[in-house]
């Protein structure tokens, strides 16, 4: 791993040394991939957009001014391609594949952090985009208000608002099932 900042890694790709692009790859792959999964919900298009988010990055290089951190300004360009894949799509099934079914029996353990994750990812996909943007990266991604604000110019006290009223609808919507009696939004 190296241990430079990304900042010092960018100015040495735009003086020529473009194989240290890996390290940004290798640095940002499964934040990039978690952005996909959240727009997409399956692997293989998810695969697909964060080799277009770094093929655009690696393109656009130039236009990082460095005026904020470049891990703000790459997930910037993964939310703009995402927001613009799912507007183009005329029609998007919306639910994950079902999980493959195991061989072995699941403990009583096992079937209900199953059935809490399928809930919880059948609450989500029912959110407004807005909204689910803005709990993604502040949940999953762990990203401030204002560092979502930044990614996606977003003001912060309406992803505030959206992160709040995203919180209500998930609790409203996860009433009544397993989810709600172990998670407590």
């Amino acid at each position: 791993m190296n241990n430079s900042t990304d900042e010092e890694i960018v100015r040495n790709i735009r003086h020529g040394k473009t194989e240290d692009f890996r390290e940004i790859v290798a640095r940002y792959q499964k934040k990039i991939f978690s952005v996909g999964m959240r727009f997409f919900r399956n692997e293989e298009d998810s695969l697909d957009f964060t080799q277009e988010v770094f093929l655009r990055a690696y393109e656009h290089l130039t236009s990082f001014k460095g005026l904020s951190p470049f891990r703000f300004w790459i997930m910037k360009v993964a939310v703009n391609m995402g927001i613009n894949k799912i507007k183009g799509r005329k029609t998007e099934e919306d639910s994950l594949p079902e999980n493959p079914v195991s061989p072995y029996k699941k403990t009583e353990i096992e079937h209900a952090n199953s059935e809490i994750r399928n809930l919880l990812i059948n609450a989500m996909n029912e959110l407004p985009p807005n909204y689910r943007i803005c709990l993604d990266l502040y949940f999953f991604n762990g990203l401030s208000y204002h560092e979502i604000s930044e990614i996606t110019g977003i003001p912060v006290n309406t992803i505030k608002s959206n992160v709040f009223r995203a919180k209500i609808i998930l609790r409203d919507h996860l009433k009544g099932t397993l989810a709600e009696e172990y998670h407590d939004m």
